[in-house]
Formats: structure tokens, sequence, C-alpha cells
């Protein structure tokens, strides 16, 4: 599992999007991407889409599925509910793994 060179207090973190099937997780942060790196959609409103869908600080993430080309989309699942996202919207999710 790749890890942000980022630390939590409590140890590494995973950004979302570099994670794979079976990988799990606590969200620690929804950052606010910088903008031109969402595809024409403003840093904002993705980063409120994320919240609405579940993304929040303490929920627990599993990443279910994975597209076939490049892997994208992602198919994961927050708390009770599943989602698919692109990659590089779930750049922005910063999850303490869970360990294996």
């Amino acid at each position: 599992m790749p890890h942000d060179s980022a630390a939590a207090a409590d140890g590494p973190v995973l950004r979302l999007g570099e994670a794979h099937p079976g990988d799990r997780g606590v969200i620690l942060e929804v950052r606010t991407p910088p903008a031109g790196s969402t595809g024409g959609v403003d840093p904002a409103e993705l980063e409120l889409r994320l919240l609405e869908f579940g993304f929040v600080e303490g929920a627990q993430v599993e990443v279910l599925h994975e597209g076939l080309l490049g892997g994208d989309p992602i198919a994961v699942k927050v708390d009770d509910m599943r989602v698919a996202l692109r990659r590089g919207e779930a750049m922005n999710v910063i999850l303490a793994p869970e360990a294996v």
C-alpha cells in the first residue's frame, strides 16, 4: 500500500486515490484541490460534493473495485454507502490506513 510522504500524528497517511481494492482506512481530512487540477470542476464544488457523498472526517472507507483500464474509476464503501469516483477526485481524501 503506497503512503503519502506526510504522516498523521499516529502514523502514515494514504490518499484514497492511491488505494487499491481491499485497502481500508478512516478519513482524516478532505482537502480543497488546487485550482486547475480538477478537470474543469470548481475546487470548492468538488470538496462540497465529496462531503455530501459522506467523505467526512472519521468515516470508515474501503476500496471495493477499480476500473479495468488504468484502475479508474474506483468504487468505495463509505460507512454503509457505496460511491464511485475518479482517482483524481479521490486524491483529495486523506486516510489513516487500517493495519492489515
